[in-house]
């Protein structure tokens, strides 16, 4: 027989406590999982942001921003600054989630050799800052040179929107 004690109890208990009580506010702690039209996880997809809009997204649901000092589909984002913001990559051709033209998802070759997913030529990078999914604390930031922004549906950088904090939907 085991016995165990009221720590060891609770402590067994807290995981599924929490399981059980995660949304209960009506907020949704991860987005869902961006899928393409043939029913594949998507490499980018879109989430509703209420400051942002529409705001293209990984597979995680986490933002993806474009650096203003980049041109013509290159990237000059390199050591620190690729710590900062790593690039988006993907061994496979990438993947449009719903709502994102396919045509306008592509890669390019890194000066590391190594591939970065883009969208409408720009090259996409995550934020370091951005703790968990639904965050867009890189919006507007300037670093490294220059200004970082999310990107719209269209590929567009989002302009105008403070940071914000939270999961993004104003929670």
């Amino acid at each position: 027989m085991y016995i165990i004690s009221k720590r060891s109890l609770a402590l067994l208990a807290l995981p599924a406590a929490t399981a059980l009580t995660a949304g209960c506010d009506g907020a949704s702690t991860s987005p869902a999982t961006p899928h393409a039209a043939d029913g594949r996880v998507a490499t980018i997809g879109l989430r509703s942001d209420v400051g942002l809009g529409r705001i293209v997204v990984d597979p995680h649901g986490r933002t993806l921003y474009l650096f203003r000092r980049d041109a013509q589909g290159r990237s000059v984002c390199a050591g620190a600054c690729a710590v900062a913001w790593p690039p988006l990559r993907d061994r496979a051709a990438p993947l449009a989630g719903t709502g994102l033209r396919p045509s306008l998802v592509g890669r390019i070759r890194r000066s590391d050799g190594r591939p970065q997913v883009t969208y409408n030529r720009h090259p996409l990078y995550l934020f370091r800052g951005d703790e968990s999914p639904g965050q867009t604390s890189g919006q507007g930031v300037s670093a490294f040179g220059g200004l970082w922004y999310a990107l719209s549906g269209t590929g567009s950088a989002v302009i105008g929107s403070p940071p914000t904090l939270g999961d993004g939907n104003g929670y």
